[in-house]
């Protein structure tokens, strides 16, 4: 069963294979890294690694049980209470409730281990499978906008408000 862990040095050369392995298939979602990220990844890594060690943002890999990477799942500029999610899945477990489920668990976390209130997601308009993860994991549109890092298309913003209840409990929608 896949597990989510908080990034690890040690994660890096699976991080490094689940990016090269799905790029194309994330090219067609989100502007593609170039290959300066890929050239330079040990580097960029590290400095990933030294955020979350800051406190700034707090990173995320779905494992599965052969040690490969599944997805990566991302809490950036943790700031009062809030913080911007970001995801993305390999293209062989998308739509099978991975990304989800996981957005969902990361919910939880967010709220008990990061003391979180709300989360804030991004997604261009054209990606409507990330729109239906949000959906499902309880966010909802806020706001238009026009993110350039999602190749430069009209968008939009969703946010989840989390409440201090038990985060596994079933409540209304938008709530661990």
């Amino acid at each position: 069963m896949p597990e989510l862990q908080r990034l690890r040095a040690d994660h890096a050369p699976a991080v490094l294979t689940f990016e090269l392995a799905n790029r194309a298939y994330f090219a067609a979602f989100v502007t593609d890294r170039g290959n300066a990220y890929f050239d330079r990844f040990d580097d960029r890594f590290g400095a990933l690694l030294a955020e979350q060690e800051a406190g700034v943002c707090a990173f995320h890999v779905l494992v599965a049980g052969d040690g490969s990477v599944l997805g990566r799942f991302n809490l950036y500029d943790l700031e009062d209470g809030a913080a911007e999610l970001g995801y993305r899945v390999a293209q062989h477990v998308a739509g099978r409730g991975v990304a989800t489920s996981t957005v969902q668990e990361l919910c939880r976390l967010a709220a008990t281990r990061y003391g979180l209130r709300t989360l804030r997601a991004g997604t261009s308009r054209a990606n409507v499978a990330s729109q239906r993860v949000l959906a499902k994991a309880g966010f909802v549109a806020v706001d238009p906008a026009d993110r350039a890092d999602l190749c430069g298309e009209p968008g939009a913003w969703f946010r989840r408000d989390l409440d201090g209840a038990d985060p596994g409990a079933a409540g209304p929608p938008g709530r661990c």
